[in-house]
């Protein structure tokens, strides 16, 4: 049994649609039951646990050949990121006290980075479940194409804004299914101590926009947005404490947020992702 936390988001949920299809027991570790109805459905076995009930966590994971675990996103998160150092001791507990056959880790490209930014609440994780004595796997993605899903209704007037610049600058980019598809291999078979992932191509903004025009079938450019105005954009957004998110933009833009190795390459390439984006949003 495999059980797999963020089930309903699209990492978690394209790691247990690999593995459902490689005939392997899934447990899907859920808030609520509404949420695990859909995946009982597909023949999953369904826990609730929340990241602050150790306990329940540790029944979910209690039995498990292999866990894959997500923290929870929070991108506007506290100074010094107490909600999140709770989150990890949690996870870090419940992992502890199940002691599951491995463990495989979502984390991110950059989280190795000693600089101030938003990913280092994904150093905090690797940092806290590598000091566990168990075989753990850290999954570090790039930037998910996925994000482009914001973008949709602004190519589909015609120009996208971009917080990554310059425009010509390569983003090592990477789809969620390659992401889910690769830490279900991890999963289930073993790997090194760090695996990084990206696509096998890294995308420009400007090659973002070319794509949406691509797919759209019509002109799509794209302007930067001015780096003095994203604090007050932030903040009129309803964000608190928005430094974090702008350290961790100008780390990609800066290139200090990079893969500490070489990283493997996805299969899945920009246009196939864009147009499925295109399709969600019934544009």
């Amino acid at each position: 049994m495999y059980a797999i936390t963020g089930i309903t988001g699209q990492v978690g949920g394209a790691v247990a649609r690999a593995l459902l299809a490689a005939g392997q027991p899934v447990r899907a570790v859920v808030r609520s039951v509404d949420k695990g109805v859909a995946w009982a459905a597909r023949g999953c076995a369904v826990a609730l646990a929340q990241v602050d009930d150790v306990q329940a966590m540790a029944e979910a994971f209690a039995g498990a050949e292999g866990v894959f675990i997500m923290l929870p996103s929070n991108f506007d998160p506290s100074p010094g990121f107490p909600e999140t150092r709770q989150a990890v001791e949690n996870i870090r507990q419940a992992l502890a006290s199940a002691r599951p056959g491995k463990v495989v880790c979502l984390s991110t490209i950059g989280a190795q980075a000693v600089q101030p930014n938003l990913l280092n609440q994904l150093r905090l994780l690797e940092e806290a479940v590598g000091s566990l004595d168990l075989p753990v796997t850290f999954l570090r993605p790039g930037w998910f194409m996925e994000n482009a899903l914001w973008d949709v209704p602004s190519a589909v007037e015609g120009c996208i804004s971009s917080f990554l610049q310059p425009l010509d600058k390569p983003v090592p980019m990477i789809a969620t299914a390659d992401v889910g598809r690769v830490a279900a291999e991890l999963l289930l078979g073993s790997g090194p101590r760090v695996v990084e992932l990206e696509a096998a191509q890294r995308i420009t903004p400007n090659e973002l926009a070319a794509g949406f025009a691509r797919v759209l079938g019509k002109p799509v450019t794209v302007e930067r947005v001015a780096q003095d105005t994203w604090h007050a954009l932030f903040t009129s957004q309803g964000m608190r404490n928005p430094l974090p998110r702008i350290q961790m933009i100008n780390g990609f833009n800066e290139g200090w947020i990079e893969f500490e190795g070489i990283p493997r390459k996805g299969q899945i390439d920009l246009d196939t992702v864009l147009r499925e984006l295109v399709r969600r949003s019934g544009v």
